[in-house]
Formats: structure tokens, sequence, C-alpha cells
């Protein structure tokens, strides 16, 4: 057994999703978004090199020394697999593990918007999921490729960096491509999806103005294109998508992003009240006739207004998705405040002491009473 198990079983056994070692500091894990110690020794060179190596290949390891970044995803055995990063720091070797749950969970076990599904049924264009790091991205795709390999027959490629989840034929055939094994980079695995008799591509990141450019493409082509950003809401996605591009082509690219975008789901986790964990909350921008013209003129600041006005076709704004996770009383008015676009909503329900740091922050300083006036009354347990 590897000498790096005992960590990783550290790791599985105490409800944490990352580990993380340093040489020169202390193991750590972060558990429910809390990052704590588990020995007091620090980490020497002796024990990172013997650790990082044993686990992965004499041409990674070469690589990694070479560069000083590697990716890949390690078994330890058949319950539990591990999203591996190792970087170079500055006392020397660094690594985090992210734990990749072997049972892909479901959209009812995630307990996301039933409207996600109706992405699963689309025959072409780009679905955009994104969040920030850490926030449940890859699990979200991988529960929606899942549905589409239960309920439908298709030619599903991915193209990631590693490749996490992995996927058994159902009804589909499933294709997994990992960069840079597999391909070379993103670019070149999209180039080549487009070749493979492909229905739909996942990209794992989109990160570069090729990547984005060629997806563009292939969802014109008649592709289902489902690709990951690090942005929080559907306005700075759509924002992100247009300004990788020159300024002489974003016009062009707008117009393209018009026709060929179906839907944006944005993800954050929000810390439950009862410290039992997390729950993951989303917003949702289902593409219409009116989204595309607001995308076409550029004028993403109405995507806001469109997404509210939306919620019979199953879109859902961000901050009234937090505002019902407060009303339930699944998270504190604090982290609520925290997390929303505009904090001046949330703010009459912070404990006094919180309201007076957010005040001194920039906050604003609405009066509870015209919040209760407008129908926002604080119904959580407890408030």
């Amino acid at each position: 057994m590897p000498y790096i198990d005992q960590f990783f079983q550290v790791l599985v056994d105490s409800g944490a999703s990352d580990l993380h070692l340093s040489q020169g500091q202390p193991p750590k894990v972060r558990r429910h978004g809390e990052i704590v110690s588990i020995r007091e020794e620090p980490l020497t060179y002796e024990e990172m090199s013997y650790m990082l190596s044993e686990i992965c290949t004499p041409e990674r390891w070469q690589r990694y020394e070479e560069h000083g970044d590697l990716d890949f995803a390690y078994e330890m055995n058949e319950e539990n697999r591990f999203r591996c990063n190792y970087l170079k720091q500055t006392q020397g070797y660094g690594a985090v593990f992210r734990i990749i749950p072997t049972k892909i969970k479901t959209l009812e076990d995630l307990k996301v918007p039933e409207v996600i599904k109706t992405f699963g049924h689309m025959r072409g264009g780009i679905v955009l999921v994104t969040g920030p790091t850490g926030s449940g991205k890859s699990t979200t795709l991988a529960a929606l490729i899942d549905y589409i390999n239960t309920n439908f027959s298709r030619h599903i490629v991915t193209i990631e960096e590693p490749i996490e989840f992995v996927h058994r034929n159902k009804k589909s055939i499933i294709t997994q491509r990992e960069v840079p094994e597999h391909a070379n980079s993103f670019p070149t695995g999209l180039k080549a999806a487009l070749r493979e008799d492909a229905d739909i591509v996942l990209v794992g990141e989109m990160r570069d103005l090729e990547t984005i450019a060629l997806a563009l493409t292939a969802a014109e082509t008649g592709l289902l294109v489902f690709g990951t950003l690090h942005t929080n809401n559907a306005r700075k996605t759509v924002d992100r998508m247009i300004d990788v591009f020159p300024s002489d082509q974003q016009s062009q690219v707008r117009t393209m992003l018009a026709a060929s975008l179906r839907g944006v789901i944005a993800q954050i986790l929000m810390k439950r009240q009862d410290g039992s964990g997390r729950v993951a909350v989303n917003e949702i921008l289902m593409v219409n006739g009116a989204v595309s013209a607001i995308i076409r003129e550029g004028a993403t600041q109405k995507l806001q207004d469109a997404i509210v006005g939306g919620k019979s076709q199953g879109m859902q704004f961000m901050d009234d998705a937090i505002w019902e996770q407060l009303l339930a009383g699944v998270v504190s008015p604090n982290e609520a405040y925290m997390k929303a676009i505009d904090k001046s909503r949330f703010q009459p329900f912070l404990p006094p002491e919180d309201a007076a740091l957010a005040n001194a922050a920039g906050g604003s300083s609405e009066n509870p009473a015209d919040a209760a006036k407008q129908g926002r009354s604080p119904a959580t347990k407890g408030h």
C-alpha cells in the first residue's frame, strides 16, 4: 500500500473534500469549507518526494519536475478516486487532492432544479456550467451526462484534465479523453471530436480564446457542447465568453453566441446553518428570443431582468435562490449576505454586530421596516 494512502484514508474517514500537502507545513484537510491540520509535524522534503513520486508514473514525475505543475487522477481502491494537482511553492513540493466520488450522483440526488434536465434533451448549441473553484460544477455536469446516458442513445465525447468521474456506457457511448495523455490540449481534443461522429462534447474547462472559439463553432455545426467557466453568474459568463476575443471580433462573437447559447447553470455552495455540510444553489438562464436579442445587442445588464421575468420558464436569479434558502432556514443571514449579489436585500436580517461591520465595509443600511413593506420577511428559524 502506498505511504500516501494513509493520508487519503484520513480524508475519506473525516468526510472532508480536499487534502493539502505542502513541504514545510503540517498536512491539512478541507472539511465543510474549513481547513484544519491532521497532524502537528510539518512535511519534509524526503516525505513529500517519496509520497508524490510513488503514485505517479516516471514520465509524469519528470514532467512535474520540469514544469512545476501536474494534473492527473489516482485510484486508491474501487471506492476512492482523487483528482491530483502537484505544484511547486516557496518551501518546495506541494499538492492538493480532491476526492472524486466513484458513484455518480443523479440530478435528483443533487436536488438541483428540475429544469436542468431540459438541457439533456437538446440536440445542438452550447450549455455552460459555471461557478468558483470547488462549487460542484463537475458533479452537476457528471449528473447531467449520466441523465443523458440513461435516457438517450448518443455518442458523448468528454475532454478533461484530468478525467474525474468515470462513466460506464448505458444507452449512450461515452468516450473519455484526458489532456495531455490522450489529446495535447482542449483545442486539439475539440477539433478531433468534430471528426469522431460525436453528438455531445463536454469540454472540461473553457479557459482560452481558441477553446471558446472552437466550442462556438462546434455548437453552430449541430453538436451539443457542455463547458465550464469560473464565473459566478449568467451575466458574467456571457461577458467572459465575449471579452476573451479582440474588440474587433466581439460583435461577430455576440451574434454567434446569441445563436448558439442554450443556457447557463451558475452554481455556488453555501454552508448549512446546522453545520451538516453545504448546499448547492443555482442561477439558471434559459436562452429565449429576448435573451438572444440582449446578447446580440451587448446589453448584458438587462439579463438580470430577463432571468427574473423568465421564472415561469424555469429561470432562476441567484439572489432569489439564496433568498429561498434563507427563508427555509437552511443558511444563516450572514452566509446569505456574503454570497448575495445585491447585499442590501439581505442586510436587514444580519445580527446587529454583523450589520455594523457590513455598514463599515460600505454595505447599504436598509431599514428592516422598508424590507417588510416590500414583502421581504425573514421567516428563518431562530431569527
